[in-house]
């Protein structure tokens, strides 16, 4: 099957020599035999006969004047009363070739020409066939119309099987077309896919190196200056601060483990709206008053990646509290259940907007926040409030039924 596909590629890349070849192959079955037959009248047959054959060389590249050549060669023949050759074959190729290579116009032109060319050929040539004895009216009608239908049914079939090529030709250029586009659209899939991915991975480290570093670097702040005054809470402290490590290389490790194909890392619940009260408690170790508030009950339950972007919302909000605002901040995490949707508001009296000259160049959290959001057709603002502080607010609706 291989080879047989290497020869059919070999084939269509190579018209030339393959046409080249048929129109030596036919001169050697069909002219060069006629020719040592003949003794007398030999020289104009054989011009005939190589005027026919020798087109077939180019009948692919240049289709058109091939099939010209072939004609003009034939009605010369007819008036100059040149008997009929085996060459003659050729007409048929140039019909074929009409059809399957040539345009529509030259296709059917062809096809006139041939059949009104036979029927010439029949006549002219009448008294060869005994079809005529030698008088202008014929004499056998039935033999002439019987050798008639026989070559126009010759001269439809190579036409006809020209055309078929022709649409199977075209169908597969078609095909191939058609596989390249999806192809291409295939790659697109995987790179949108990939990017995607990355994006979503980029958010998640975000989240969870981002949260973690954040009370870890408060909570060693405190740590330091109550080791002099309070031992045990600076204690408390470390401890808070080894928990929250411990905590942030789980996450850490789940995410590589889904990265690698881990499946048991894979499945392993992730946050939802239930573990918001345990951030907010961990957030509060590092000193930040948080006020945590649900108001309402929701109406239809979110998807879990929907319950997980809220959660994040949630986190990157604290933690850009943590950031920006200090931990002694006092914050308002409110989780109110609308008719429509989960409304996400988190508010602190901070310093809101004004960063830390060691947090500038941050930002993407909240981009990634709107990204999140975005996929479940929410809404988000984050901007500072005209009294002092920062404002996070953030929509999610609840998935339609």
């Amino acid at each position: 099957m291989d080879i047989h596909l290497r020869l059919a590629r070999w084939v269509r890349a190579h018209p030339g020599t393959i046409d080249a070849w048929l129109a030596l192959g036919i001169f050697v079955l069909l002219v060069l035999p006629f020719a040592a037959s003949r003794v007398e009248g030999t020289g104009p047959t054989v011009v005939v006969s190589v005027a026919l054959v020798l087109p077939l060389a180019w009948r692919r590249s240049r289709v058109v004047p091939s099939a010209m050549a072939v004609a003009g060669v034939s009605v010369l023949q007819l008036i100059t009363g040149i008997q009929p050759v085996p060459a003659q074959f050729v007409i048929l190729i140039t019909i074929y070739t009409l059809a399957a290579f040539g345009p529509r116009w030259a296709s059917l032109g062809g096809l006139g020409l041939a059949i009104a060319g036979a029927a010439i050929g029949l006549v002219r040539y009448g008294d060869m066939l005994g079809v005529s004895g030698g008088n202008p009216v014929l004499t056998t009608v039935p033999l002439f119309l019987i050798l008639l239908f026989f070559v126009e049914s010759l001269a439809l079939l190579a036409w006809t099987m020209g055309d078929l090529a022709r649409s199977r030709r075209l169908t597969y250029r078609a095909l191939e077309d058609r596989n390249r586009r999806l192809e291409v659209e295939r790659q697109q899939e995987r790179d949108l896919a990939a990017a995607d991915e990355r994006s979503h991975i980029a958010r998640e480290m975000h989240d969870i190196v981002a949260h973690s570093l954040s009370v870890i670097i408060t909570q060693a702040d405190g740590a330091r200056y109550a080791s002099a005054q309070a031992p045990e809470l600076a204690v408390r402290t470390l401890g808070t601060i080894a928990d929250t490590g411990r905590g942030s290389l789980r996450e850490m490790r789940r995410l590589l483990g889904v990265l690698r194909g881990d499946e048991s890392a894979s499945t392993r619940p992730l946050p939802t709206l239930d573990d918001i009260d345990s951030l907010v408690q961990s957030v509060r170790r590092s000193g930040v008053r948080i006020d945590c508030r649900r108001v309402g009950t929701p109406r239809r339950h979110l998807p879990l990646g929907a319950e997980l972007t809220a959660y994040r919302v949630v986190q990157e909000s604290l933690t850009n509290v943590l950031k920006h605002a200090g931990s002694a901040t006092s914050t308002e995490v409110s989780l109110e259940y609308g008719p429509r949707g989960l409304t996400i508001t988190v508010d602190d009296d901070g310093r809101g907007a004004a960063p830390d000259p060691a947090t500038a160049g941050a930002g993407q959290g909240i981009i990634g926040m709107t990204e999140r959001v975005r996929l479940y057709d929410g809404t988000v603002s984050a901007a500072p409030r005209s009294g002092g502080g920062y404002r996070v607010e953030a929509f999610i609706p609840y998935t339609q039924a």
